[in-house]
């Protein structure tokens, strides 16, 4: 693809490495950006310069927050002995849309993928066997993609929290095997955390 401009060509190239943008798609942007006036231009610039500046990460949760306690842990409505796990905020946003869901979450930042190089060490979990240490917990609900990666992050927590006196469960399988959780429509995502199950029980049955 030839540009007129250098210019042109900088911005597209820094659009293009957004997930799922092309070159094309990058350069629709670019170009629709130029027809707007300096003030737009600056305030769409400035918006992703203070959201990289100032977000925080939620000191409990892990959760994307504007402060050190995110809404839901800082939330007296919300169960706190409750703690469903997932891999990141999408999947907070797809339970949250469900309306069937009271506690609160552990955002792991990812899930066990040794292709990926990513291993427990790089992930959230240290922090909820602490959370669990502490004794005010009853039930962790694993929510994770139901993938191989998935599974085996399901395994690896459960054997850092069987000791402890907790109900540890696992959302059922209305997710299709093999898909992630932030795809699932609300409904199907809904009934699997009402319907969730022991995590033995789908141990027992493999």
């Amino acid at each position: 693809m030839n540009f007129p401009s250098r210019l042109i060509e900088n911005a597209v190239n820094e659009f293009a490495k957004l997930p799922g943008v092309g070159r094309k798609t990058a350069l629709r942007f670019v170009l629709h950006l130029l027809k707007q006036n300096d003030k737009d231009v600056a305030n769409f610039s400035e918006t992703f310069l203070k959201l990289k500046q100032e977000l925080k990460y939620c000191k409990s949760c892990h959760n994307i927050s504007d402060s050190e306690l995110c809404d839901i842990c800082s939330s007296h409505k919300r169960d706190h002995s409750l703690v469903c796990v997932v891999e990141d905020i999408r999947d907070v946003m797809a339970i949250e849309n469900t309306g069937q869901y009271n506690g609160v979450y552990h955002i792991l930042g990812g899930i066990i993928s040794p292709m990926d190089g990513i291993g427990p060490s790089d992930l959230n979990i240290e922090s909820l066997v602490e959370k669990v240490k502490n004794g005010e917990i009853k039930e962790v609900v694993m929510a994770l993609s139901t993938t191989m990666e998935g599974d085996t992050t399901n395994f690896y927590i459960y054997k850092k929290l069987k000791e402890f006196n907790i109900m540890i469960s696992t959302i059922a399988r209305g997710v299709s095997i093999g898909d992630e959780l932030e795809f699932a429509d609300e409904v199907t995502l809904g009934r699997s955390i009402i319907n969730r199950t022991l995590y033995e029980k789908g141990l027992s049955s493999k």
